[in-house]
């Protein structure tokens, strides 16, 4: 039993296990890939981020040095930033994160698609940093769950892709039950 392609005079059978020269229409001999969907799903999410860089004080230099050529994020599948939230899945908050900024932060996580992932960026987001006042939200947990945690102030690019190589292994361990995970509560700062 064999697959006919084309029609009249040109037509030709291929059958299953014999190898043709002809490229597209080479059939495997025998392979059978056996995987779980769940990890074939995941391992393309670990390696398309679509980021939204939410970049509000001085690490963004160091986020922009992390973007360039030197270090490379497109070797990790985070390279394209996207600035709709709408066409991102990871949140990357770089910076000092002020009360009056909190509602615009919690709105941009709220119309992201699902699964998505936040990364903190920096002391100041991770903790408020060295502005233990009033005006700065201390940790941007308090609003939004928060997937990766980089202190430093600011961090080292080599910290940064280590971060994004511990949400990779995170996300391939994820299990579809996980998601969604809801919206942030809206809260007034």
């Amino acid at each position: 039993m064999g697959v006919t392609l084309g029609k009249g005079s040109a037509s030709r059978t291929i059958v299953p296990g014999s190898a043709t020269s002809d490229g597209p229409e080479r059939l495997l001999d025998g392979s059978v890939i056996l995987t779980k969907l769940q990890a074939a799903v995941n391992w393309g999410r670990k390696y398309s981020f679509f980021l939204y860089p939410f970049v509000t004080a001085c690490c963004g230099m160091e986020f922009m040095s992390v973007a360039g050529p030197k270090y490379d994020l497109d070797r990790f599948g985070a390279a394209l930033p996207r600035f709709s939230p709408r066409q991102a899945d990871l949140l990357m908050v770089v910076g000092t994160i002020s009360h009056k900024q909190a509602p615009i932060l919690v709105k941009v996580y709220n119309q992201m698609v699902e699964p998505k992932w936040v990364f903190a960026f920096g002391v100041c987001a991770v903790s408020g940093g060295f502005y233990d006042n009033y005006s700065v939200v201390q940790g941007i947990d308090t609003l939004i769950p928060v997937d990766v945690y980089v202190p430093g102030c600011p961090p080292r690019p080599e910290m940064v892709l280590d971060g994004l190589l511990k949400l990779q292994e995170k996300v391939a361990k994820e299990r579809w039950s996980d998601w969604p995970r809801g919206a942030a509560p809206v809260t007034k700062c």
